[in-house]
C-alpha cells in the first residue's frame, strides 16, 4: 500500500499544512533559515518518523511478548555534515528510555527491534526518487 503525503503552501514564511488524507500538521523552516518557526522542519519530520517508529516497536514487540513495560521515550539528535565532494553524511544519536521491570535480556531485545524498526530500515535502504513532476489542478484539491 502506497503512502500518500499533500502539501499546501502557505504565504508566510515557508510554511506549509502537510495531510496525510485525514491527520494534518504544519511545516516550517526555523527563523535562522528565514521562515516563521511555526511548524515542524524538514529535519524535525525525518527525526520524528523515525522515533515514532522506534518508540511504537518497542511497544510492539513488549505487549507481543507480554513484557509489562510503562514509558517508553525517545531523544533523538541529528547533525549533518558536508563531504569534500558535496555529499552529506547524517549523524543520529538515539537515546530511548523504557520503564518497566524488564531483566537485561528483554531490555537489550527491545533495544535491537527499536534498531530494526521499519523506518530505521527504510531510511538505511535503498531509494529511488523520481525527479518532480508538474501537478495538475485536479490533483492539487
Amino acid at each position: 500500500m502506497a503512502t500518500h503525503i499533500h502539501i499546501k503552501s502557505l504565504p508566510q514564511g515557508y510554511q506549509s499544512i502537510i495531510s496525510n488524507g485525514k491527520h494534518a500538521i504544519v511545516g516550517d523552516e526555523p527563523l535562522s533559515s528565514k521562515g516563521t518557526d511555526q511548524g515542524f522542519s524538514p529535519e524535525d519530520l525525518i527525526l520524528a518518523a523515525l522515533a515514532s517508529c522506534k518508540v511504537a516497536t518497542v511497544r510492539f514487540i513488549a505487549r507481543k511478548k507480554g513484557w509489562e513495560i510503562r514509558d517508553v521515550d525517545a531523544n533523538l539528535e541529528m547533525v549533518v555534515k558536508r563531504n569534500p565532494d558535496r555529499s552529506l553524511v547524517s549523524q543520529v544519536k538515539v537515546n530511548l528510555m523504557i520503564e518497566g521491570d524488564l531483566t537485561e535480556e528483554q531490555r537489550a531485545e527491545l533495544f535491537h527491534e527499536a534498531d530494526n524498526c521499519y523506518v530505521h530500515r527504510m531510511i538505511k535502504g535503498e531509494w529511488d526518487i523520481a525527479d518532480a513532476l508538474p501537478l495538475s489542478i485536479d490533483e492539487s484539491a
